[in-house]
Parts: structure tokens; sequence; C-alpha cells
């Protein structure tokens, strides 16, 4: 498997304000990024382990996964994470119009906007799917895509060792915005032993900064809050 894949890599060349791949190269900074969550068994687990380390991450989150814990995205705000955009029900974005697309992207945007009063949110679409109707809708609004340049593949659910074990052969580097999923155990088993040794290796980690957008006023009604 690839970590680091031809397609992301592709993506890459394409405007940052447009779609971003890579974080900020000049620190020694890794960007965390977790898809699908919250869930109400794992994401504490997983807060807890990020707080132990002092890291911070971005969680790209499910609109009604947010709605069912509201809890956890709340706690999020406040230890430092920044919130993402991951849709509302993590449908096949390829089998929707744009319009639908669109009414995924703006309930999961407003509900978001309930904790941490920012009107627009870094997107990513759910597997990474995106459409040539969408990228014109978000580049005429100056909107980002957010994507990631390298991929623990913790979805397959192979052994965490043997997934550490692959990272450690091709170790990220500075700047690398790395994907997992927080709807399991697999990505704690892994960043139980990974955070140590990237910290050892002299690496911070950060959440991606807030996309500039258009309108960047909160959300009306929305209290503006600090996502770190």
């Amino acid at each position: 498997m690839n970590l680091r894949s031809r397609k992301m890599q592709v993506l890459g060349w394409l405007p940052r304000k447009l779609v971003s791949v890579r974080g900020d190269r000049a620190g020694r900074m890794l960007y965390l990024t977790f898809d699908d969550g919250p869930d109400g068994a794992w994401t504490p687990v997983l807060l807890d382990l990020l707080r132990a380390h002092q890291a911070c991450a971005s969680f790209f989150l499910v609109g009604r996964n947010v709605e069912r814990h509201p809890e956890l995205v709340q706690r999020m705000v406040d230890e430092g994470h920044r919130l993402g955009n991951h849709s509302y029900t993590h449908p096949q974005f390829a089998r929707l119009s744009l319009a639908q697309q669109l009414e995924e992207i703006d309930v999961t945007d407003r509900l978001l906007a309930s904790f941490d009063g920012v009107r627009r949110h870094r997107f990513r679409p759910p597997r990474g799917v995106f459409s040539l109707p969408l990228t014109l809708h978000f580049a005429a609004r100056r909107r980002n895509l957010t994507y990631w340049s390298y991929n623990s593949m913790d979805y397959l659910r192979s052994p965490p060792a043997e997934l550490i074990a692959r990272m450690r052969a091709v170790p990220p580097g500075a700047g690398e915005v790395i994907l997992m999923h927080d709807d399991g155990d697999c990505a704690i088993h892994m960043l139980e032993t990974l955070l140590g040794e990237w910290s050892a290796a002299g690496f911070s980690f950060r959440a991606l900064p807030q996309a500039r957008q258009v309108d960047e006023r909160p959300a009306h009604g929305a209290p503006a809050r600090s996502a770190g």
C-alpha cells in the first residue's frame, strides 16, 4: 500500500486556496486529521491520548454524529482542536446531485458553527470523492477542499502492529497531513506508540489553520469560540 498516493500528489499541484494536501513544511509539525467521528466509545479515549501528548488535531465530523454526541464536539473545541466538515450522512457523494451535496455540507456547517462560531469550515469529501461541479462551486466561492498527504491506512482494520511497521518504513515528514479515522480503536492503538516516537523525533502536533473564506464572520447567533 502506498502511504502517499499518486492521486494526492496530483491534487497537491492544484492551488492551495482550492485544495489543501500538505501543511506548513517550515517547522517540525505534523497535522493529525481524523474522519468520521465523533464516536461515543472511542472519541473520549482518543481525546485523552491527544491531551496526554499535548497534541492538537483536526476532526472532520459527520453531522449526524455531531447531533448524537454534542458533548464530545464541545470537548474538542475546549481542548484546542479544529472542527472540519465531513458531510451530514457520509453518503456516496458521486451519486448525489450538486444540490444534494451542498445540502449535506451546509447542514453540517450550521451544526459545527454552533460550537466554534465559524461560518464555513474546511470540507473533506466522504471517501475523498469529489466532482467537477462541486470543485467549480468551491472555487467560485474561494472555499477549500481539504485532503491529506499521508494515509495511515487505519481503515483497513489490519493489526495495528502491521500498520505501525509500514509507517515506520515510510515515516511522515514535516508538514504532512495524516489521514486517520475516529470510528474505532485502530488509530488509537497506533498512536499510543507513534505519538511518543514522533515527539522524540522532534515533531509537534498542530491543528490545520482555519481556511480563509470570503465571509469569515461568525454564523448568526453562534458564539465566537476559539478552536485553537
